[in-house]
């Protein structure tokens, strides 16, 4: 009766030990730093906030989308007031022209797939 009370201890201990694995090494993997991103600074400066860009980018080009495509609507006023032209091509590519250093950074270390360039072309591909 005492070694199969050990042994059911022994064996849940075991069990709660292996569950517990992942949580150990969860803090770990998420120490990466954001890579250093390259942006042609002369155009100006972004739509919104750089802390805006890198939480909402992608909420903020599907608004984008859906408010040319389905209303038509193509100018973007900023928080802070200023008037840009709601275009990928035209507006974000005209700071961040190398999609492979700029977006392909984050994206790949992040493993999130973007389908931005199924229907965009950015300038360097041209030519």
């Amino acid at each position: 009766m005492m070694i199969e009370r050990l042994l059911v201890y022994g064996g849940l201990a075991g069990f709660l030990f292996l569950v517990s694995i992942p949580f150990w090494f969860s803090d770990q993997s998420s120490k990466h730093q954001p890579p250093s991103l390259s942006v042609n600074s002369s155009k100006g400066h972004c739509v919104e906030s750089r802390a805006f860009m890198r939480a909402n980018h992608m909420k903020l080009l599907e608004k984008w989308r859906d408010d040319v495509v389905r209303h038509g609507n193509r100018i973007h006023v900023s928080t802070d007031g200023r008037v840009f032209q709601k275009s990928l091509t035209h507006t974000c590519i005209d700071c961040h022209e190398n999609r492979e250093e700029f977006c392909g950074q984050c994206h790949s270390t992040l493993n999130v797939k973007t389908y931005c360039w199924e229907c965009h072309v950015t300038p360097l591909e041209v030519q």
